[in-house]
């Protein structure tokens, strides 16, 4: 067996990654008339919209004093502090105007900045691009231009449904990852009539296979112990049903089911907030049940029983955390969860050396466990 630390023994670095995208809040959710806040990896963001409907976020911090910009006014354009009257651009943070300078002082006033990320709208949500903090007392530049997409939900056709769903999770990002990826908690946490009980627990074998920056749980048959995927497979006429499961740096798992010309498919991302609390979001898009009376609800409500089931499972689980206990993992069950540590440590490795990431998985694997 091999030992687990807890969050607590963790340095910040090994917890939260920097350099990618982050699902900051629901498209829905920023309005054009007002400044909204975020806080993603300990960052403070302002958040808000131009007069065209554009996002943009910004650090929720007057370069001048630390006022939080969100406390000021918005024109559709400039973003003024509400402590000295500084203007900002709302989507480069170029300093626009100070108005306690006089005529004969010749303060460059375009070369300062106020932190400014990338910004980008998929699949009903706004996304923010953390890049490396800069070096203590260095200032903000220009924005950094993301050098990776921004993630999004595969799709298998034109027309389907989307829904999403969100909670808070009293815990680490890692806690809630490798919650997130936990195949033998299902029996004992997702119990219900309609799926499984603890009685259905079964040995079972997959197939896993290194991909860029993560791993894959090969295409198989779904398992032969949950009511939904015998519902499935009576709807759709399939010869075969089959699912396929990714986990990606940082925190996104893609599934996708596929039953002849019907699919499902899912991201599911855990963001950190601070260090002992992060929040899982789940995006679906699905053609599955499309015409069946209440099926869109009905998998809605599947899905908003899980997660509320795994959040309930962190809150509790985080009260022992509190106690800083002695941790482990073990395999095969817990073999994903190695991954994904060796997965962050060769990362932040690559990023120190300034070489290519070298994947902990040397090869495809075969994993047995009881679920």
């Amino acid at each position: 067996m091999e030992q687990l630390e807890s969050s607590q023994r963790q340095t910040p670095d090994s917890l939260m990654l920097f350099g990618f995208w982050y699902r900051a809040m629901p498209s829905g959710e920023l309005t054009r008339d007002r400044l909204h806040r975020a806080m993603l990896l300990e960052t403070a963001l302002v958040l808000g919209r131009d007069r065209q409907g554009k996002p943009f976020a910004l650090r929720d911090a007057c370069p001048h004093r630390g006022m939080p910009l969100s406390y000021g006014g918005f024109d559709g354009e400039q973003l003024e502090c509400s402590y000295h009257g500084w203007k900002f651009d709302a989507h480069t943070g170029q300093c626009r105007l100070i108005p306690s300078l006089t005529s004969d002082q010749d303060l460059k006033v375009d070369r300062i900045y106020a932190g400014s990320h990338a910004c980008e709208e998929q699949d009903g949500y706004v996304w923010v691009f953390m890049p490396d903090p800069p070096l203590p007392g260095a200032g903000f530049t220009k924005t950094v231009e993301p050098p990776i997409l921004v993630p999004r939900v595969p799709a298998f056709g034109e027309k389907f449904k989307i829904a999403h769903l969100t909670a808070d999770l009293p815990c680490s990002v890692d806690h809630g990852i490798i919650g997130l990826m936990d195949p033998a908690h299902g029996p004992f946490v997702h119990q219900a009539w309609w799926w499984r009980t603890r009685h259905s627990i079964h040995e079972k074998q997959k197939n896993f296979e290194p991909i860029p920056m993560g791993f894959r749980m090969s295409a198989h048959t779904p398992s032969s112990n949950s009511a939904p995927y015998k519902l499935l497979r009576f709807y759709a006429d399939a010869d075969a049903i089959t699912t396929t499961i990714d986990f990606v740096l940082p925190n996104q798992r893609y599934e996708t089911i596929q039953a002849g010309k019907y699919w499902f498919a899912s991201l599911t991302t855990v963001t950190p907030i601070t260090r002992d609390h992060c929040r899982i979001e789940v995006v679906a898009k699905w053609n599955i049940f499309r015409w069946v009376p209440l099926g869109p609800e009905l998998l809605k409500f599947v899905f908003a029983k899980f997660v509320e089931q795994d959040r309930q499972t962190m809150e509790k689980q985080s009260e022992g955390l509190k106690h800083n206990p002695h941790l482990m993992l073990i395999d095969d069950a817990d073999r994903p969860a190695r991954w994904y540590f060796q997965l962050k440590a060769a990362h932040l490795e690559a990023k120190r050396m300034g070489a290519e990431m070298r994947h902990p998985m040397e090869g495809p694997v075969t994993l047995k466990w009881r679920s």
